[in-house]
């Protein structure tokens, strides 16, 4: 059943990353040496479309591909960048490249420390980074990075983890470093981590590995491909089950006369609200719920999904 064409359809909005990047969950990277490629990832299902120039490109490359990201941004498009790590001989360039620019955010690579974040925020004011931890002595300062002035969300770099410690792709192997994302995310209050990419071109493969990322709390995941992002918008989306469930307990708590009736209405009076809130973000099927889903005011500590 995995590995049938997904049946899921995104909302037009969805399209040439319109959709807000606090709720994205499909990340796309397009290799910056490849022009051509840009404009397609922009029809793509994907959420947010990151031209890359940072590991796609090969060093005698580096210069080309920043052409091309400001040659794309100078067209008027707004989607974000990934740019070489701080500390790199390009960093700089890019950063300068892009303050003349209406980017709509950037990935920093190989944040290892709080500096890398606010000397990249200094000189990219108001531009949002998603700051990608890649290594063990960013994994070990992850807590004061999330922290951080500027850092906006927090992604798994997975291949450069695995490179740098040595650690195998099972999900076991990988628990740790992907709920220190997690809580770090959530400590400093921010969006839901971002998960590091599937190698491959198997819908089995790939909607297992959604499925770990959701098991861990993150609530995005960096695609390779634009094949890839249907299927991550699918796994990191509420499924029909999950909807009709908040439903009907709304309709349930309505007939019970809409007053909490024990400790564990709280919980689920978030959780429904969220379940029903992204759906309507995500675009799928609104007319279920109708003009007024009931909705139900929770406080902010038990509001999860």
């Amino acid at each position: 059943m995995y590995d049938q064409p997904s049946t899921y359809e995104p909302d037009a909005n969805e399209h040439g990353s319109r959709l807000d990047p606090v709720l994205a969950r499909s990340w796309l990277l397009v290799n910056g040496a490849q022009f051509d490629r840009f404009s397609p990832a922009t029809r793509s299902p994907a959420d947010i479309v990151i031209v890359d120039i940072e590991d796609a490109v090969a060093p005698k490359d580096k210069d080309s591909a920043r052409d091309n990201a400001a040659r794309w941004l100078g067209e008027g498009n707004t989607d974000w960048v990934r740019v070489n790590g701080f500390g790199t001989p390009w960093w700089a360039d890019d950063l300068e490249m892009l303050s003349k620019t209406s980017v709509g955010g950037i990935m920093l690579a190989m944040v290892e420390s709080v500096d890398h974040v606010t000397e990249t925020a200094k000189r990219l004011p108001n531009v949002p980074i998603v700051a990608l931890v890649e290594t063990a002595r960013g994994l070990e300062r992850i807590t004061e990075i999330a922290s951080a002035k500027g850092t906006f969300r927090l992604a798994f770099g997975i291949g450069d983890f695995r490179r740098d410690t040595g650690f195998g792709d099972n999900p076991a192997t990988l628990a740790y470093a992907r709920s220190r994302f997690t809580i770090a995310a959530k400590a400093a209050h921010l969006p839901g981590a971002i998960d590091g990419p599937t190698i491959g071109s198997s819908s089995r493969k790939l909607s297992e590995a959604t499925a770990v990322s959701i098991e861990f709390g993150m609530t995005g995941k960096i695609c390779l491909t634009p094949e890839q992002c249907g299927t991550v918008n699918e796994g990191l989306s509420p499924s029909l089950d999950e909807i009709a469930w908040a439903q009907e307990f709304f309709a349930e708590f309505e007939r019970d006369g809409g007053e909490i009736r024990n400790g564990s209405d709280l919980p689920r009076i978030a959780r429904a609200n969220k379940i029903l809130d992204l759906a309507k973000a995500y675009g799928i099927h609104p007319s279920m719920f109708g003009d007024d889903p009931d909705h139900v005011s929770a406080p902010s500590d038990t509001y999860h999904y």
